[in-house]
């Protein structure tokens, strides 16, 4: 997610960093520097040109002059500037005040409606609603099947008719279905249409009309880049939006659109699409994405992505583990796999400050490839060797490397890695921890 932008905002303040005070030419060239990144990742021109006024009318003023880190007083007007860009405060979903509550999703083909809508029931379903999916994307092929499909792995119910009924006649089937049900949401997933479509953007606001939705929200494709800006205005002068979702965050390494849409048309964003899996949606907090861009992190995602995935009862049952009999191989694979449910390798190191400048050495792709090589070993051990990696002798060494397409040096270098493990584990259990240094780097090799 704005990965190029990261890295060069953070090439741009490390140079400034270094050269302790700053004068005026110091900081135009830092905001030229500053205005190609942002060019680059795809920002739209107007949203560039007000952001660096206000960056450089305060970096000129007396709170950078008169600071004793230059440097760092004006990296916290960027990220002030930047907060205000997106948005300052967070957006929520706004209720009805009668029940059930409506949420329209709108947008072009291919902007990820139906996943999107899922992803919102999921999410609402968590916090103990009650949603209900209508399938009203009648003219896409296997639309609605592809929403039954996930609304049942997700245990939500979807409301559908057959392909003759009009949007504004399954809407208004489905919200009456709701209140006898009595349900707290309603999600209608709309057919994908361009908003040059005279016929079909009438027929939105026909059923923004009769339905009258708490929320109508446009789902932008972040990878589209200014072409998001101008789908998200002419549907918000046509229909009128309550608010945003940016999708396909995960897949953009630019992503200027989330920098530019809210800005340009005044809607305010309220969750980002980071992933195909069904509780890869995020509320959106501008001062947290400021932060990820700025490659300072984003802790407070980090933990609340951590309270979703951990089990607790198993994570105190490793707790008593660890003071009795210790920490094996089982265990760990365990907590590979719920790091794994947190998300992917490059979101979750986006996320801990300053390691976004490491983001080349700790790549998706080679993380994961570490992770698989680490799967596999131990899904080649026996019960009794993953609970006793001693009895492991050089002949059950390479029976496991064959077993898992590795070679003997891949297990010798996990049972050594993982022998520091257990000697941490015993540490916390005993409360000895108090190093940071203790703790081993990495799995799978280098």
């Amino acid at each position: 997610m704005l990965e190029i932008l990261t890295q060069k905002l953070t090439k741009v303040f490390d140079r400034l960093a270094g050269k302790g005070k700053l004068n005026e030419g110091d900081i135009d060239e830092a905001l030229r520097q500053v205005r190609l990144a942002l060019l680059e990742a795809d920002v739209n021109f107007k949203v560039v040109k007000e952001f660096l006024s206000k960056v450089k009318e305060r970096a000129l003023g007396s709170e950078v002059r008169h600071s004793l880190t230059p440097a760092q007083q004006v990296i916290k007007i960027v990220n002030e500037e930047l907060i205000d860009i997106l948005g300052k405060e967070p957006s929520c979903l706004a209720p009805a005040s009668h029940l059930p509550s409506i949420v329209l999703l709108v947008g072009l083909q291919g902007s990820g409606k139906t996943t999107t809508a899922v992803k919102l029931a999921v999410q609402l379903k968590h916090t103990g609603q009650h949603p209900l999916l209508v399938a009203a994307d009648t003219r896409r092929p296997a639309a609605v099947e592809q929403l039954k499909l996930l609304g049942e792995q997700q245990g939500i119910s979807v409301y559908c008719e057959d392909s003759k009924a009009t949007l504004t006649t399954i809407c208004q089937h489905g919200i009456k279905e709701a209140k006898e049900a009595g349900l707290t949401w309603v999600i209608v997933d709309t057919q994908g249409r361009l908003h040059i479509d005279e016929a079909m953007m009438a027929e939105l606001a026909d059923t923004k009309s009769t339905a009258k939705p708490s929320e109508v929200l446009l789902t932008v494709d972040a990878m589209t880049g200014q072409d998001a800006v101008r789908v998200a205005q002419e549907f918000h002068s046509r229909i009128g939006l309550t608010g945003l979702i940016l999708t396909k965050m995960d897949g953009d390494a630019r992503g200027g659109a989330a920098l530019s849409v809210r800005f340009v048309t005044g809607v305010p964003i309220k969750f980002m699409g980071t992933g195909e899996k069904m509780d890869a949606l995020e509320s959106f907090y501008p001062d947290r994405l400021a932060s990820r861009i700025l490659g300072m992190g984003d802790m407070l995602t980090l933990i609340e992505r951590a309270e979703k995935s951990f089990d607790q009862q198993q994570a105190k049952k490793l707790k008593k583990k660890m003071h009795t009999t210790g920490f094996d191989l089982g265990d760990l694979l365990a907590q590979m796999r719920q790091i794994q449910n947190m998300g992917s390798l490059g979101q979750l190191i986006e996320m801990v400050p300053g390691f976004s400048k490491f983001g080349s050495y700790l790549s998706d792709q080679e993380g994961e490839k570490r992770l698989k090589r680490v799967e596999a070993i131990i899904f080649s051990m026996t019960l009794e060797e993953r609970h006793n990696p001693a009895i492991i002798n050089g002949s059950r060494r390479r029976r496991i490397a064959r077993g898992s397409g590795t070679t003997p040096r891949d297990v010798n270098q996990l049972l050594s890695q993982f022998h520091q493990v257990q000697k941490l584990t015993k540490s916390l259990g005993k409360g000895k921890l108090h190093n940071m240094r203790d703790m081993p780097i990495r799995f799978g090799g280098a």
